[in-house]
């Protein structure tokens, strides 16, 4: 019955593309018309038949980690890929469409992030080894999407051109003070002190970013410029000419967004401007990745710009700009996961290989929604009013690559 079920699911659902699977009991099916993603599995034991036939996306990514799901020239990423195009192209059997629907309606349950939760989530992701991290990301451990302004740029132009793009949209001016909600190892706010003059304070929920965070700006003579808390953002009581938010968004949870940005107001300057640059769903809001739920990021969910809006109105913000980034976050996850794959080696003397397999389906699962999915990068430039910044975007090209202390040197 299981073989049947998934047999049915991938006759509907390949469209393009083909795939060829050979089953436990030593059968092969070939299902789509082919293309230019090819690729060839196997199933190795029966075990993983009911698993994928009940909770595809779940039993999918655990058969991969166990090696119960075999794929030729471990070629992850084709069959993610392949596996995503069809997703949104392909017909779906009914009862893959009634869990899916039933799991879009209890997406708000899933994500309840409390202050004690987000914690737990947060610290189940960043806080499993800094060193990891450093052998995967860019120099200054940026983990977001990198802005790839120019052809040609290495990850690491293309992160410090996202920070500088970044920084033209808050308008930073020296002296003013800036929270970094969510400031990961601390790059951003370190950016911003530095090269443009401002008093940063920085937000975690991870004790390894903190410490991280707090070590570079000691190491850079910043701690005069640049103060690291490990606090909630529910917490702060301040008030700032100018709040950042990269890439943490992801985590607050689909009840909590009328809360952040209710705090995003009472925490703004009255002429202040704000920057929420999150990942985002170009489709209709959608659950997340039981998956991705489970292993990589608890309590985390994208959202889709018609569940934002509405929380940015309560919240009586002004939006000033929206910016969406195509094309972006795929180059920088390709570029993580080859980094990744080239310390191998280390990574196999401080994990099993249950791990390096879950990291890679990871990296590939998300660069293949980039680049095969309705994935993108929102930039939701916000303030009290909406004449705190330029009325048209000339501002960000006229020299975006020089901050201002430079600028005026």
């Amino acid at each position: 019955m299981w073989k049947a079920m998934i047999d049915r699911l991938l006759r509907g659902m390949i469209v393009e593309g083909r795939l060829s699977l050979r089953w436990p009991d030593g059968s092969t099916s070939t299902y789509g018309p082919g293309g230019d993603i090819e690729v060839a599995g196997r199933l190795t034991d029966e075990s993983i038949l009911r698993q994928i036939a009940l909770r595809p996306q779940l039993g999918i990514g655990e058969g991969y980690m166990d090696g119960r799901l075999q794929l030729e020239n471990d070629d992850c990423y084709g069959f993610l890929a392949l596996m995503v195009r069809n997703l949104h192209r392909g017909a779906m059997p009914p009862w893959f469409r009634a869990a899916d629907t039933l799991r879009i309606a209890t997406r708000a349950l899933a994500t309840r992030n409390g202050i004690a939760r987000s914690s737990r989530n947060v610290q189940h992701h960043y806080d499993i080894s800094d060193d990891l991290y450093a052998r995967m990301l860019d120099a200054d451990m940026q983990y977001s999407c990198a802005y790839f302004s120019r052809p040609g740029m290495t990850l690491e132009e293309a992160q410090a051109a996202k920070k500088a793009h970044i920084a033209g949209k808050l308008l930073i001016e020296p002296g003013m003070r800036v929270l970094d909600i969510g400031c990961g190892w601390g790059g951003m706010a370190l950016t911003l002190a530095r090269d443009y003059g401002a008093q940063v304070t920085g937000v975690t929920l991870s004790q390894n970013q903190l410490a991280t965070a707090r070590a570079r700006a000691e190491a850079a003579g910043l701690s005069e410029q640049v103060t690291f808390r490990l606090t909630d953002y529910r917490k702060l009581e301040d008030r700032f000419d100018r709040i950042v938010s990269v890439g943490m968004l992801e985590h607050v949870g689909l009840p909590q967004f009328s809360t952040y940005f209710s705090r995003v107001h009472e925490l703004l300057a009255p002429d202040g401007v704000a920057l929420i640059h999150t990942i985002g769903n170009l489709a209709r809001p959608h659950a997340t990745s039981p998956w991705l739920d489970r292993y990589i990021f608890p309590g985390g969910y994208i959202p889709a710009q018609s569940e934002l809006a509405p929380a940015i109105e309560a919240a009586r913000l002004s939006t000033t700009d929206v910016e969406i980034w195509r094309g972006h976050y795929g180059p920088t996850l390709r570029a993580w996961r080859n980094r990744f794959e080239a310390a191998l080696d280390w990574v196999r003397t401080r994990y099993d290989e249950r791990f390096v397999r879950m990291w890679r389906f990871y990296l590939c699962a998300c660069e293949a929604a980039f680049e095969e999915g309705p994935q993108a990068v929102f930039h939701y430039q916000l303030a009290h009013s909406q004449h705190a910044v330029p009325v048209t975007r000339d501002y960000l090209y006229r020299d975006n690559a020089t901050p201002l202390l430079h600028a005026a040197q």
